[in-house]
Formats: C-alpha cells, structure tokens, sequence
C-alpha cells in the first residue's frame, strides 16, 4: 500500500470575504472528490479570505498511480480561473 499526501497553498481571486472564499473552496472540493475518489480538506489559513490551504491524500497499491492522480489534481487547479496555486508539497510513503 502506497500514500499519497499533498499540500496546496492557493490565493482565491475575486474572493471579498470568508463567505465568497468558502464558496468557491467547497464548489472546488467537491469537484476533485467527485472526479478524482481522494480525501481532501481546508487545512489552514481559515482566517485569510484570499488565501487557503487544502490537503489531500489518496491511496493506491503503486507509487506510479499516486503520482499521476496528484499530478492530474494539480493541472485540475491550476485550470480553474478562480483560483491559483502558490504553493504545493508532495509526500509518498
């Protein structure tokens, strides 16, 4: 068994409150669980109304795979105008 664990830092654009940036985050959220079958939540930056952070883990039985999910997860985000990665950390174990 393989574990994949991804952090994400983002800047939510257009976001001019908490309620603006939680909307997009779940509309998001929901998207990647849907498509992609991984764990993902806000871990951090509660408090920011254009800034979050998102974790997310996925298990497969090869390394290959869990690369290429997170990878795909990535290029889903970064296609999504609303918003733009600043920061991400991948861990496999």
């Amino acid at each position: 068994m393989v574990a994949g664990i991804c952090s994400i830092t983002l800047i939510v654009h257009d976001a001019n409150s908490l309620k603006e940036k939680r909307h997009v985050l779940k509309s998001l959220i929901e998207r990647l669980k849907s498509r992609f079958n991984i764990s993902i939540a806000e871990t951090g930056l509660n408090d920011k109304w254009q800034s979050a952070e998102i974790g997310i883990a996925c298990i497969s039985n090869d390394k290959v795979q869990i690369d290429k999910v997170i990878s795909s997860i990535l290029n889903f985000i970064e296609n999504d105008p609303r918003v733009e990665i600043t920061d991400s950390s991948v861990e496999i174990y």
